[in-house]
């Protein structure tokens, strides 16, 4: 192992994703770039299960998105930090939008295009950067339509340097003159899938098929510019009009603890966490925030995920949380089991929906505190009045950091004024 490589490379034997991730770990480390610098995008395919190889930040996206990930990090973090997209042919083609808009901008971020020439979770169909004459298994005698020149399509579209190879040859030098690069850059690597590729194209070399159908391999520079970032306004924009968070408070907090809100949909789970972390980072803490609940919007479960330390934060998963806060049945139905998984901390729940369910708690150091959250705060104000309650009855924070983010924002106005007078 490496200091980027913490498992095992998940691939086939022969999988040409193995040389890419190898050779990619290999730039990084000769350039002594920090893991921790590092942000590493995929999405749907083989090459984005090396998620948990790698000790980078990484982020895992749908099938065709990761470039848009990749692009909205590249844009709003510090140019020290590194953003790396890797992306199949079938995603490539799926997003090519987002990799055209990417590189007419020209945000500084690499993307690394496995071009295996098929879709090889579902079949191995042909994809849109397939070259004519490569055998898949539903064209077994070769795919008849001319690729996307994918190399010469986001040049074009004004990327600072692009580069097409093999898995060999030069993709060492091509891998750090695009880390290096300020700027978009794209690397499409033609490489062959194991198990569904060079079973049925045997005895073909992609560099001659390449060739044949005068797919140029090699590099193209484009105009030197600047690369495209947010500035500090537009940041400040995003997070719901909230400007960037002062501290003016201070914290008891000691270490690390981890906040789970279980509520419903549409009842303002996401919208309390998010000013709840405001508040905690107005208290100088550092803060994670994520949110989890269905594509179904306003319907089902709403769990958001807060971790508050003192040291940076370095992984924003939650593994067991110190501190859990009920508001509603679908909440309590979809956090049951990490609920009763807990080995210590604090549960606040909602006291109807808690002595409905008639749970019991085995472990000794997990204590349960009831309150009404929904009776007093009504239904889209039980997460934030939850919250309050909490904070006010354990001086985590002080109540007034809380209660100054909420006046901010535009959900104080959908707040009874009755409900502040307990919070003095």
């Amino acid at each position: 192992m490496s200091e980027f490589l913490v498992r095992p490379l998940p691939y086939c034997d022969g999988c040409g994703h193995r040389l890419v991730a190898n050779k990619t770990v290999q730039v990084l480390e000769e350039l002594q770039i920090n893991p921790h610098d590092v942000v590493m995008v995929s999405d749907i395919g083989c090459h984005g299960i090396i998620d948990k190889s790698l000790a980078t930040h990484t982020v895992h996206g749908l099938h065709g998105r990761s470039v848009a990930l990749g692009a909205g990090m590249a844009m709003s973090l510090p140019p020290n930090k590194n953003v790396i997209v890797f992306i199949g042919d079938g995603g490539a083609t799926i997003g090519l939008q987002h990799l055209l808009e990417a590189a007419r901008r020209n945000v500084d971020l690499t993307v690394v295009v496995h071009n295996n020439m098929l879709y090889g979770m579902t079949g191995g169909q042909p994809s849109g950067l397939t070259l004519p004459g490569y055998c898949t298994a539903i064209a077994p005698q070769g795919n008849t339509l001319l690729p996307y020149d994918l190399c010469q399509l986001v040049h074009q579209a004004g990327a600072s340097y692009v580069h097409r190879a093999l898995t060999g040859g030069d993709l060492l030098k091509a891998l750090r003159k695009a880390f290096e690069t300020d700027g978009f850059s794209l690397i499409e690597v033609l490489e062959s899938c194991s198990e569904r590729g060079k079973k049925l194209n045997e005895h073909l070399k992609l560099k001659d098929l390449a060739k044949q159908v005068e797919l140029t391999l090699g590099e193209w520079r484009g105009e030197t510019r600047p690369s495209f970032r947010l500035s500090k306004e537009n940041k400040s924009s995003l997070i719901n009009g909230v400007k960037d968070v002062e501290v003016e408070f201070s914290s008891s907090l000691e270490g690390r603890l981890a906040v789970m809100i279980c509520g419903s949909a549409g009842e303002g789970v996401q919208k309390a966490a998010e000013l709840f972390a405001q508040a905690a980072l107005a208290c100088g803490l550092h803060v994670t925030k994520k949110g989890s609940y269905p594509v179904t919007v306003g319907v089902g479960f709403s769990t958001a995920e807060v971790i508050l330390s003192q040291d940076p934060i370095d992984y924003h998963g939650i593994s067991e949380p110190g501190v859990v806060i009920v508001t509603s049945q679908a909440g309590l139905d979809h956090n049951l089991g990490r609920i009763r998984a807990m080995e210590e901390g604090t549960v606040w729940s909602d006291e109807k929906i808690w002595l409905d369910a008639n749970i019991k708690i085995d472990a000794p150091d997990v204590a349960v505190a009831v309150r009404d959250f929904r009776g007093r705060a009504g239904l889209k104000n039980a997460a934030i009045y939850a919250l309050l309650t909490w904070i006010k009855e354990t001086g985590i924070l002080p109540v007034d950091s809380l209660l100054k983010m909420i006046m901010q924002d535009s959900i104080q106005k959908y707040i009874p004024p009755e409900l502040f007078r307990e919070f003095p």
